[in-house]
């Protein structure tokens, strides 16, 4: 089976194409690549490399043996002590180690597996990536078993930095009422407990299932009606969701209703903007919608749209000044901040946001859509019998668009990552095949959800009428 990176890192299903003869070529390539990009570090025999896991089926092992090849050749490597949030990686990176490893496959069924790279506090670029796949069998494994890693515990590092970045005491003692947190059984489990006072908190899905409760570890609002429902239960005044290895977040307000993560993103931006006097790029993955763009130009702030993936933007947040990147899956930084997704971060800078304005999270929610304008996202995931070619599907799906859609004119198409349809109004729909299972995922935005709705049924429609449906 190929070793192929995605969106962010290699992924595949256990037992069938993620295996251990696989994981450990995996491991050999990043070894060699290791040894030909950083060779003093080797040579004075530092701490190069640092390899996590998540709560998923044989990651501990799949690890384990990661950072057994990386000693055999001759590599400086720690193996993590227990499951942790992939952010802890990313932040190990960015100082003390040159390269991370993150056994997880993120919010994947859990059925999958897979390994992230993190380099300088974010997601290894595109080029890292094919130089590894360039590496792959070009040398034999060099690997024995009797040699053990050595292991330590480092999280403490993770909370350090996130204790630099907010306001806790202004948290603390501003807001009062309960906060729920659903871990979704994922490798961040513990970590809000680690902030406030266990009489502050409620939290759920917390124990260690490596099926993660029979469904996709993924913070949709579909899957957090457990969390909706604690909210009223105990009036608290936030939920917080994590994904299976704790990058992305789902924010719920007080009244139980979901932030969509293009809401989420502007609360955000508009806050770090007027409070924190932050300046640079704003740039969004193609999932994306409206409101950032609308922020960007009243600011007169550059705008740019990305491919999906965070690594796209985290190459951005190494070379330039980038004020912000955000994604729809759930995922955000800006500066000042690591260059990669962080759900806990992102979880205290809302609540320093509600504490600073000493408003609930649905005022937030009101005031920025009466700032920037109303906004109704959907997003709709449906299974393929097998995955497709996503140029193929984009030079298909191009063809069948009318010039006007739902009444209003198409203003734009970008085809650069799926097919993404901009209407006169801003309202758009995007059709894109997922680059890590056999899905086509439908996207859409509108100022009422009438109206996205109607998007939403349209790309459906040809998506699904070009490709059979599972």
């Amino acid at each position: 089976m190929k070793i192929k990176f995605g969106t962010d890192g290699y992924r595949g299903i256990v037992a069938w194409d993620f295996t251990f003869n696989n994981v450990r070529k995996l491991a050999q390539a990043v070894a060699d690549f290791i040894n030909f990009n950083a060779p003093s570090e080797i040579q004075n025999g530092k701490e190069v490399a640092v390899v996590g896991y998540d709560r998923r089926f044989l990651s501990e092992k799949f690890a384990s043996d990661i950072a057994t090849i990386l000693r055999c050749n001759k590599i400086g490597t720690i193996l993590l002590d227990k499951p942790v949030p992939t952010p802890v990686i990313s932040s190990l990176t960015s100082k003390r180690f040159w390269i991370g490893l993150m056994i997880t496959a993120s919010h994947n069924p859990p059925h999958y597996n897979g390994v992230k790279i993190k380099i300088n506090g974010g997601s290894a670029s595109t080029r890292t990536t094919k130089e590894i796949e360039s590496l792959l069998n070009k040398n034999p494994v060099f690997f024995f078993p009797g040699v053990k890693p050595e292991i330590k515990s480092l999280d403490s590092y993770y909370t350090k930095y996130l204790k630099s970045k907010v306001n806790l005491k202004k948290i603390s003692t501003t807001l009062k009422g309960k906060i729920v947190t659903d871990y979704m059984y994922g490798s961040a489990t513990g970590i809000v407990e680690q902030f406030f006072s266990p009489k502050k908190l409620i939290s759920i899905h917390t124990k260690h299932d490596a099926n993660f409760g029979d469904i996709n570890p993924e913070p949709k609002e579909e899957n957090l009606g457990e969390l909706k429902a604690e909210i009223k239960k105990n009036k608290a005044i936030l939920g917080i969701a994590f994904d299976g290895d704790g990058d992305r977040i789902s924010l719920i307000d007080e009244k139980g209703s979901y932030i969509t993560p293009h809401i989420l993103s502007a609360v955000l931006l508009d806050y770090l903007i007027e409070k924190k006097r932050i300046k640079g790029r704003i740039y969004q993955t193609i999932s994306m919608g409206y409101l950032l763009k609308r922020i960007a130009e009243e600011k007169g702030f550059s705008f740019e749209e990305v491919p999906v993936g965070f690594k796209h933007i985290a190459e951005k947040m190494h070379i330039e000044d980038v004020l912000f990147g955000a994604e729809e899956s759930g995922g955000y930084a800006w500066l000042g901040s690591l260059p990669d997704r962080d759900a806990m971060l992102t979880a205290l800078m809302f609540l320093e946001i509600m504490a600073t304005h000493k408003k609930s999270a649905s005022q937030l929610v009101e005031d920025v859509q009466k700032k920037y304008g109303k906004s109704t996202f959907l997003r709709k995931d449906f299974p393929l019998a097998e995955s497709i070619n996503k140029t193929t599907f984009t030079t298909k799906a191009k063809k069948k668009l009318a010039k006007k859609i739902a009444n209003t004119k198409v203003e734009e198409i970008l085809d650069f990552d799926g097919l993404k349809v901009i209407l006169e109004t801003d309202e758009w729909f995007l059709m894109r095949p997922s680059g890590t299972e056999p899905v086509v995922r439908v996207y859409a935005e509108a100022e009422t959800k009438k109206k996205t709705l109607e998007l939403l049924a349209y790309a459906e429609k040809i998506a699904t009428t070009l490709f059979n449906k599972k």
